[in-house]
């Protein structure tokens, strides 16, 4: 149930790296030597999980090869978040300027200092199966759907595997020791597709709580 990128797409990784830019009006800031808003968010991301770095990498090189212009692979290019590249500069030479920094952060990872997401993109990428539960289970027409909270926490876990599970209470733990203000965690819980107010009489801080207590007590059942 995790939303995170995956075998599936031919370049499923350079999808999520350009969905980043996506999320900043498709604008192209970078240079050889500093990351724009963007790249920084995902070199946040990839810090955590530096397989993610090698692999936009590989698929980068490929692009490259191959070329975009290529008819071999116009139906995956169709597919990827577009970029919007200053003026004499081509896709190509964009591609190119984020490979070289993601080169230099395998080579010298710098760790991501503890703070909380910088945009909606980073926000999604970080608490990726909070953003499933909130999205799916706490949208719009949930009343429609759940007579309580109690009812759309339990049929999320009857789906839920194991991996998932695991993934939620990391990703609620983690937002949790982020957060010290509820006004944050309000707006990151909006954020992450939660289209409801928690239960009433409870904040979103011990909602959040009490649903990491009851997944917790899911885990390895």
């Amino acid at each position: 149930m995790s939303s995170l990128p995956g075998p599936g797409f031919r370049f499923y990784e350079v999808q999520d790296l350009l969905a980043a830019y996506a999320a900043h009006d498709h604008t192209f800031s970078d240079s050889p030597e500093a990351p724009g808003p963007a790249l920084s968010e995902y070199l946040r991301i990839v810090a955590q999980d530096p397989r993610r770095a090698t692999t936009a990498v590989e698929q980068i090189d490929e692009l490259l090869l191959v070329g975009l212009e290529s008819s071999e692979i116009a139906d995956d290019v169709e597919l990827l978040p577009k970029i919007e590249p200053p003026s004499g500069r081509s896709v190509e030479d964009c591609l190119r300027v984020i490979r070289g920094h993601l080169v230099r952060q395998i080579a010298n990872p710098v760790p991501a200092t503890p703070s909380l997401p910088a945009g909606k993109w980073e926000d999604r990428a970080r608490f990726p199966e909070l953003n499933q539960f909130l999205g799916a289970y706490f949208h719009q027409d949930f009343f429609d759907e759940y007579a309580s909270y109690d009812d759309a926490v339990d049929d999320y876990l009857a789906g839920a595997s194991d991996s998932d599970r695991d993934q939620l209470v990391r990703d609620i733990s983690d937002l949790l020791s982020l957060t010290t203000a509820d006004r944050d965690l309000k707006q990151a819980a909006t954020v992450l597709g939660m289209d409801v107010a928690p239960p009433s009489g409870t904040g979103i801080r011990q909602w959040l709580c009490d649903v990491l207590g009851v997944v917790s007590g899911h885990q390895g059942q």
